[in-house]
């Protein structure tokens, strides 16, 4: 119930062994593919990562029609909507890493909003050169010491898929990328897992109702 039955002697069969991997690529395809193809053709129903959310929902549905084991099911549910969610970002800086462009924007405010891990994170309000305000507010490249009227350079997608971000010294693409890549292995190795552990020898029988004494 909790981690599959996994009733086979010795190593899984290499039958099961196959499909547990290509439930797995076929997942991870799926939920990080949706995100990284809708932010590259800038489509807002793939790119806000809905639809990889939707993917890892149909995973995790196969995984409980096989009957693999909850916890497994369990991992597997929140490594695809980690990933689902994650790759959006990535996929943008790999937009920006691209076909950005890079301009000097000028702040006019400074927020302060707290970080995920409990950190101050500061924002700042820009506009471009002509005077005209981005519609996001940039946190890379802001920080305590920014006041308005200072200059910050920001990367831009001349396409307008994807939103302007500010930069930072030493930040690039390949540290993202680690960590998705990462992450979809997990994803991958918790789905091959919860297929093999999934495997019966026998179909499961629900016991039969006790018989009724007749009366004589």
């Amino acid at each position: 119930m909790v981690w599959g039955p996994a009733e086979f002697a010795g190593l899984p069969p290499s039958w099961l062994v196959k499909e547990g991997l290509l439930s797995g690529v076929l997942g991870v395809l799926g939920v990080a593919g949706a995100g990284a193809v809708g932010v590259w053709l800038g489509v807002p129903a793939l790119a806000d990562g809905e639809a990889g959310l939707v993917c890892s929902g149909a995973l995790v549905l196969y995984l409980a029609l096989v009957r693999a084991g909850r916890a497994l099911v369990g991992m597997v549910a929140v490594l695809g909507v980690c990933l689902a969610l994650y790759t959006p970002q990535v996929a943008a800086g790999l937009v920006l890493a691209e076909r950005g462009l890079v301009q000097s924007v000028v702040v006019t405010s400074v927020d302060s909003a707290e970080a995920p891990v409990g950190r101050v994170r500061y924002l700042c309000s820009v506009t471009d050169r002509d005077g005209v305000p981005l519609q996001v507010r940039i946190w890379r490249g802001c920080g305590r010491a920014t006041r308005p009227g200072d200059a910050l350079t920001v990367v831009y997608d001349p396409k307008g898929r994807v939103p302007p971000r500010g930069t930072e010294a030493g930040a690039g693409p390949a540290g993202p990328l680690r960590g998705l890549a990462a992450l979809a292995a997990a994803l991958l190795a918790a789905c091959v897992t919860a297929v093999v552990r999934s495997y019966r020898l026998t179909p499961t029988v629900s016991a039969p109702a006790p018989a009724t004494p007749r009366r004589g």
